[in-house]
Order: structure tokens, then C-alpha cells, then sequence
């Protein structure tokens, strides 16, 4: 039996062709960076290398898993940075008074949570830019961290500690605990935007705001959500970020935001909504660690030098997703 395309079947694929592309091209890059580190640099081929640049960026990775549902809907959350500050400040505070590890967590999620909620419903039923209500979010959360106190808290539980330092060994490399939850937080986004019907309704409401709602899809309802997990991921990220660094203190997180965004728009995301891949921003902050890598293996140039490298890629990917988002069009018009 011969299957027959229609039309709408073959510019499905033709769509879905080119939206992968910026994702492909940032695991080209990837691979090309990690070849060159691999030839120049004595000991970049250790296994050990790649693990250690999620061990070190789990918190950004969680945190850029939440601005990529947001950025799938057109929006943009500043906020993120701050959610992170505050959360390793109500963190310290909490666990230095004497309360248990497992209500912290709770607390902590929650503090996020509502946050991104309160984001997402001025968003919605006040129709106010994301930009802006996200920006007071940042100050809000900010602001916060130094009521808490505008010092350092020491994080001193031990149980903490101990999971912080605790390491999963195997076949003589290790990982810690960090980049496990960050790993389940990826494939649980992955399976979200995927399988399930908020999933379809985020890349629905990126895609045509106007043609969402004229569907009956809840567009608002989509949008609290996404700020939601994205408050969520931003207090995971915070909760990760003192495993990181045990401490709490308000200035941590200082740019994280753009870090977030950096990733996920290098990872394919196109910033209008729509199009985007979780497994995209996990090749995106694997491209910002493998770039402060080569750097650190480099040994003579400034950290700074990571900043204009990442400014560079920002470029050439916002090009190569106009250039792809402009094929397409032109693929579509009769």
C-alpha cells in the first residue's frame, strides 16, 4: 500500500525540518568546540571534563529549562536571577534556625512558585507587558535578599552538607546529586512540552497568541503556568546553587537571567515563541560551560573573554533563526 503526502502532511515535515536546525547546528558547535579543546589541550579528552561542566552549571541548567516554557510562549522572565538569590537566602536563614532540610526544600519551592504565579496572573488579566512585570519581579525578589540580611549566611547543617558533597561514583568518574535532579527536571520538561496538552498549548500560544484563543485553548490559564514553573525552576535552581556554593546571599545570581536566556537562545529557542526544544538548552549550557572550560584551560585569558564569546554565538544564532524563520515563511507563501 503507497502512502500519499497531502499538503498540510508535507509542510508539516518541511516546518519541523527547519525548526530543527538551529538545534542541530548548536550540537555541531558543540562538537566542534570540545575537538578543538580536545587538540589543544592536554587532559581536555577526560571524561571527567564534560561531567564536570554539569556539575558545575546544574543550577543554570534547571534555571534555563524554566525560561525555555517561557520564552516558548513569546514571554521573557528578569526575575530568575533574583528567584535564585532569594532562594538561597530563605534557605540559609531557615536551616541556620534549626528547621528541618525537607520542609527548607518546600518552603523554598514554594516561595518560587508563588512568584512566578503572581508574574504570570498580572501578565494575564492586567495584559501587562512580561518584560516589565518580570523586571519588577526582579526587584521585588531582589530587594527581598536584603531585608533577609545584606550579609553572607553560612550554610552549617550537616545534612546538607553531606548531600552536597555527596558523589555518585561510576566506572572511576563521578557526578553529584545536583546534576541528577537537574537531569530529572530536564526529561520531566522534555515529556511535558512533548506528551501532554499544556505542552501543545505552550507551542499553540508561541506560535499565534490570537490564533490560540480563536482554537478555545486557555491562553491565560497557559501563561500562569508557565511563569509558575518557571518561579519553580528558578528556586530548584537556587536550592542547587547552595549544594554549589553553601551559602545564602543576596548578591548570588547576579546575571543569571542572561545567562538563562543566552543558553536557551543558543540552544535553538526562537525568541518570539513557538519553536524550541528542551534538549536545545541543554546543548546551550553545554556550549556556555565548554566555552568557560577552554577558557580555564587557556590559563592566560580573563574570565571576562567568556562574556564576549557568548555575546558572539548570541549573534550569529538570533541571525541564523531569522535566517531559518524567514526560509520557512517563504516555504509557506504560495
Amino acid at each position: 500500500m503507497t502512502t500519499v503526502d497531502t499538503p498540510t502532511r508535507s509542510a508539516g515535515r518541511i516546518a519541523a525540518n527547519w525548526l530543527r536546525k538551529p538545534v542541530l547546528a548548536t550540537g555541531v558547535l558543540l562538537l566542534i568546540m570540545y575537538s578543538v579543546g580536545v587538540v589543544r589541550y592536554k587532559g581536555f579528552d577526560d571524561t571527567q571534563v564534560v561531567l564536570n561542566i554539569f556539575i558545575d552549571n546544574a543550577f543554570l541548567l534547571v534555571v534555563a529549562v524554566g525560561m525555555t516554557f517561557v520564552i516558548l510562549t513569546g514571554g521573557i522572565d528578569l526575575s530568575v536571577g533574583a528567584v535564585v538569590a532569594l532562594t538561597t537566602m530563605i534557605t540559609a536563614t531557615l536551616l541556620e534556625k534549626g528547621i528541618n532540610p525537607a520542609l527548607v526544600v518546600l518552603v523554598a519551592l514554594a516561595v518560587g512558585g508563588i512568584i512566578g504565579l503572581g508574574m504570570g496572573a498580572i501578565i494575564h488579566f492586567f495584559d501587562i507587558q512580561p518584560f516589565i512585570a518580570t523586571l519588577a519581579g526582579m526587584f521585588l525578589a531582589r530587594g527581598t535578599c536584603y531585608v533577609i540580611s545584606t550579609d553572607s549566611i553560612p550554610i552549617t547543617n550537616e545534612t546538607w552538607n553531606t548531600i552536597a558533597s555527596d558523589k555518585i561514583r561510576f566506572g572511576g568518574f563521578h557526578i553529584g546529586w545536583s546534576v541528577v535532579i537537574s537531569g530529572v527536571v530536564v526529561i520531566a520538561a522534555a515529556y511535558v512540552l512533548a506528551y501532554t496538552r499544556l505542552g501543545r498549548n505552550i507551542y499553540a500560544l508561541g506560535g499565534n497568541q490570537q490564533s490560540a484563543m480563536l482554537m478555545g485553548l486557555p491562553v491565560g490559564r497557559t501563561k500562569i503556568a508557565v511563569y509558575t514553573i518557571s518561579g519553580l525552576c528558578s528556586a530548584l535552581g537556587g536550592i542547587l546553587l547552595t549544594f554549589y556554593t553553601p551559602s545564602g546571599y543576596g548578591l548570588n545570581a547576579l546575571g543569571m537571567e542572561l545567562d538563562a536566556i543566552a543558553a536557551v537562545v543558543i540552544g535553538g529557542t526562537v525568541l518570539t515563541g513557538g519553536s524550541g526544544f528542551v534538549l536545545g538548552t541543554v546543548l546551550g549550557v553545554g556550549v556556555l560551560g565548554l566555552i568557560q572550560s577552554l577558557i580555564t584551560f587557556q590559563g592566560t585569558l580573563s574570565s571576562w573573554w567568556t562574556k564576549i564569546f557568548i555575546g558572539t554565538l548570541l549573534f550569529v544564532f538570533i541571525v541564523l533563526q531569522r535566517t531559518v524563520t524567514r526560509k520557512k515563511t517563504a516555504r509557506r507563501t504560495p
